[in-house]
């Protein structure tokens, strides 16, 4: 009884997992994209189980006539999902590329590289000197629009992990 409810917990888990993914990744595409890409999906889904995996690539390679395609180069593809591959991730990693946007991750780790303190927050004036003097250069007139979308605590530290979101998920008053 223990190892079936440490099964059915782990597929909850994994459940959850793929759930995972912007709600708002929707309002990313038009309803006649988010047709396609279910058509898209359900190609590849063979088991038709809702989660792709490695056995639904190998069959969808074949069918496409490439055969013995290599394990490390299916394993990559699953792996970008971070997780079981429902269609909610598949639109996700889909808008991401589409968006030229990086995964919420990395942005976030390159701005812990600001953060040593961990508390979340870089300070505003120190950031756009970066942005102003740094690698590609952002012109003032950038720097004040992307402030203007930036959310900022009292003391004028920018809210690094809101701003990510904004960046990966778009602003919800956009709208």
């Amino acid at each position: 009884m223990a190892s079936r409810k440490a099964g059915t917990r782990g597929k909850a888990a994994a459940t959850k997992q793929a759930q995972r993914g912007s709600s708002n990744v929707f309002s990313m595409f038009e309803q006649a994209q988010i047709q396609e890409f279910k058509e898209a999906f359900s190609c590849i889904d063979q088991n038709r189980d809702g989660i792709i995996c490695k056995s639904d690539l190998k069959e969808t390679y074949s069918q496409l006539g490439k055969v013995n395609v290599p394990e490390e180069e299916l394993d990559a593809m699953l792996q970008e999902g971070k997780g079981p591959i429902n269609f909610t991730v598949f639109l996700t990693l889909f808008g991401e590329k589409l968006n030229g946007t990086d995964p919420e991750e990395a942005i976030l780790s390159a701005f812990r590289l600001f953060d040593p303190s961990g508390k979340g927050v870089v300070n505003k004036d120190e950031f756009k000197q970066l942005l102003l003097t740094q690698a590609d250069k952002f012109s003032p007139a950038e720097v004040e629009q992307m402030f203007a979308l930036t959310p900022m605590d009292l003391a004028g530290n920018i809210d690094y992990k809101s701003l990510c979101y904004i960046i990966t998920h778009g602003d919800e008053k956009e709208e």
